[in-house]
């Protein structure tokens, strides 16, 4: 216990100290969101990495989905490498700097609105905003109270409002400056923390040999494996058409999430891009990939304490299980890596969700000539807010939350993740299109969630992201077009000169 409470108030100290340190570096609006877009390759690798990862993926992702699909869980560890964060950065992230410099926006929803010249939509997409990413927020304490209950045996309570109080204490001091350093420091935890954990976990089944072996002997769930050995060891698992589902949600997703995309707003230069890209790939490896390849030898803790009265499996208990008997030194690293992945998670929700109300709803719409300093004010006594109500939510969540929680990725990403892509390759793309994505993205996830016309709400979003894909080319070609002086004006920023073009090079002094 003393190893464990140690290495928790090491932890604190440090986040704390990063906040004060930072503090200094926040004194305007361009440095408290964006670090004065000067944030450096490995940093924003991270801060893009550990946001993308929380205690959802570690805890609840990874037990259900490897309890579902076997070792084949480890193609969405794979596919959130290469898809959501390779491509990610090669397709979005040099441009999404450029023309977001040139527009002078902060923000996703400001970026629709000036991209496509409407006050309107910025309006609605900083509204899709604020619902769908504060019960997304309230959603990463979850995996955090079996953890905690295994380890310290302390109410849930305690944990979510202590990890909200420190997440909000350096957010608030040092901004997007202070949650990219200390981004660094969880994920540096992280990938130490998940290693151990494979090698601990492994090696208490006779290690990887003797644990694959003992999984492929399973037959137990018939219905699942009718009765053949090793569907739990194989390629694609017993489920593939689920399985290419949670790839493309969990993948595909991050494209059009606010809080990720809002990462390449702050890179510094072109040497930024080209590192950022490989570090953010091999830490998704690590990370994600880890997490799930652990969570599909979920089966071989069939006997632990995971069920129902009903029979059903609890899915987030089955991390838990695993880790339960480890030595404390792992339970301690554990808790501070399941910490650092959420607190990271969250410290990059809460700054997305106050930066887009202030800059994006209340500035210009209610209040209309809003000072520097005050919206500075305003984006802190956010950040305190909704770190209270997604506490308020996650103390007390009802049913409804528990399934919006569940479509958020599919509602956000659904929405943007096209108009926002195509909006940086295409001057042919329509306001009426990105109203048509809108209406796609969180009209079908949220309709799913009451008539359940697809049965998982998984597929939901998938299936919205790809509709969207496909929406905003058909209705671009017959609606008005966009005035051409003014698209010519947006896209001008690839054409300005440096060494090259900068849709090739950010240049040193971009």
């Amino acid at each position: 216990m003393a190893v464990k409470i140690i290495l928790l108030l090491v932890f604190f100290a440090i986040m704390i100290a990063v906040g004060v340190y930072s503090r200094k570096k926040a004194t305007n609006v361009n440095d408290f969101v964006l670090g004065g877009r000067s944030v450096g390759p490995w940093m924003t690798a991270f801060a893009f990495g550990t946001s993308y990862f929380s205690s959802v993926v570690f805890v609840g992702y990874a037990g259900q989905f490897g309890w579902k699909y076997g070792l084949a869980s480890t193609w969405i560890g794979l596919g959130n490498a290469f898809i959501g964060s390779l491509l990610a950065w090669v397709i979005l992230g040099r441009r999404t700097r450029v023309m977001s410099q040139k527009l002078e926006s902060a923000t996703m929803p400001d970026f629709f609105g000036k991209r496509y010249d409407s006050k309107a939509l910025k309006l609605v997409a900083s509204a899709i905003c604020f619902v769908f990413l504060i019960p997304y927020t309230a959603s990463i304490y979850n995996g955090l109270s079996r953890l905690f209950a295994m380890a310290f045996d302390i109410p849930y309570s305690a944990c979510i409002i202590t990890m909200a109080v420190l997440t909000g204490v350096y957010v608030i001091l040092g901004g997007y400056m202070a949650t990219a350093i200390n981004d660094f420091i969880q994920g540096i935890i992280m990938l130490i923390g998940i290693v151990a954990v494979i090698v601990a976990v492994l090696n208490g089944h006779g290690g990887f040999y003797e644990a694959v072996f003992q999984l492929a002997e399973l037959e137990s769930d018939v219905a699942v494996t009718m009765g053949q050995k090793g569907v739990f060891t194989s390629f694609f698992g017993p489920d593939v058409v689920n399985l290419i589902g949670v790839v493309v949600l969990t993948s595909l997703g991050t494209w059009g999430l606010p809080q990720m995309v809002h990462k390449f707003y702050a890179i510094k230069d072109e040497r930024a891009v080209k590192t950022g890209t490989v570090v953010s790939t091999i830490f998704a490896i690590i990370i994600s990939g880890g997490c799930y390849f652990l969570g599909g030898f979920a089966r071989l803790y069939a006997d632990a304490d995971i069920y129902k009265a009903d029979g059903s499996v609890m899915y987030d208990a089955i991390v838990p299980a695993m880790l339960s008997t480890l030595p404390d030194i792992l339970i301690g690293i554990v808790i501070v890596l399941v910490l650092s992945a959420s607190m990271s998670t969250l410290s990059s929700l809460v700054l997305t969700s106050s930066s887009t109300l202030t800059l994006d709803f209340i500035k210009g719409t209610i209040v209309k000539d809003m000072k520097e300093k005050t919206q500075l004010i305003v984006m802190r006594v956010l950040i305190a807010f909704f770190i209270i109500l997604s506490v308020v939510i996650a103390l007390n969540p009802p049913t409804f939350i528990a399934q919006l929680m569940g479509i958020s990725w599919g509602a956000l990403a659904g929405a943007f993740l096209a108009p926002f892509m195509y909006g940086l390759y295409s001057k042919k793309v329509t306001k009426a299109a990105v109203w048509a994505s809108f209406v796609v993205g969180v009209g079908l996830t949220v309709s799913n969630m009451f008539f359940k016309f697809i049965a998982s709400p998984i597929n939901a979003g998938a299936i919205a992201m790809v509709a969207s894909l496909i929406v905003v080319p058909i209705v671009s070609l017959i609606t008005p077009k966009m005035k051409q002086e003014t698209v010519d004006e947006i896209f001008s920023c690839y054409d300005q000169k440096v060494t090259v073009t900068e849709k090739t090079s950010l240049g040193e002094n971009a």
